[in-house]
């Protein structure tokens, strides 16, 4: 099962210099937001390599299509509830993700969105356990916008120099950058139920 999902992954990341990249990034970010295990990185990087000057424009691509994937995902929740989820994950996983979401609620869609947790668990869970719809779709876009921006601004600017270091350092910027995230948003949270803001303000 490994071999061929790496087999899946190569036929995949072979399209980078493909007159069909665009598309196949497009098609790769939409499924991997519903059904897809494979990292639509995997193509953005090499294609940003490829073409710099182009990896903004990929970046735009494949944060736009994730999150109408996104959107698929969250209908699949919505109708057919969490267990549509047993397709794709273990039910292990599943029973996580769901006491992660029902703890945090759109924070869970957001450091999902940016961070190497698998998208599409979150995106389903959304639909199947209600969160408000236009609040899935701000933490979606905020999410994958800084996710896949993120990758295109580094490539642009640093081109095939900073390949090696965005591949094997990956997880670990994503990380980090989920938690700088959540923590930023506890922070406007504190600031916005003790009202410092406004005291500051006053002062």
């Amino acid at each position: 099962m490994l071999d061929f999902f790496h087999q899946i992954s190569d036929w995949f990341v072979g399209f980078a210099e493909s007159e069909w990249a665009i598309l196949v990034l497009g098609i790769g970010s939409f499924l991997e937001s519903t059904v897809s295990p494979i990292p639509v990185d995997t193509l953005l990087i090499p294609m940003g390599v490829l073409q710099p000057n182009f990896a903004i424009i990929y970046a735009a691509v494949a944060a736009v299509t994730s999150v109408l994937g996104a959107l698929l995902g969250y209908w699949i929740g919505k109708r057919f509830g969490s267990p549509a989820l047993k397709m794709f994950v273990s039910e292990s996983k599943i029973n996580k993700s769901e006491l992660m979401f029902k703890k945090y609620g759109m924070w869970a869609i957001l450091v999902a969105a940016v961070t190497p947790i698998p998208y599409k668990v979150f995106t389903i869970l959304g639909g199947a356990l209600n969160l408000p719809l236009r609040t899935f779709i701000w933490a979606s876009v905020i999410g994958r916008g800084i996710r896949f921006f993120s990758l295109g601004v580094l490539l642009f600017v640093f081109g095939e120099s900073i390949q090696d270091f965005i591949e094997s350092q990956f997880k670990n910027i994503s990380i980090a950058v989920g938690i700088l995230m959540f923590l930023g948003g506890v922070l406007i949270w504190l600031c916005v139920k003790f009202g410092i803001g406004s005291r500051l303000i006053r002062r």
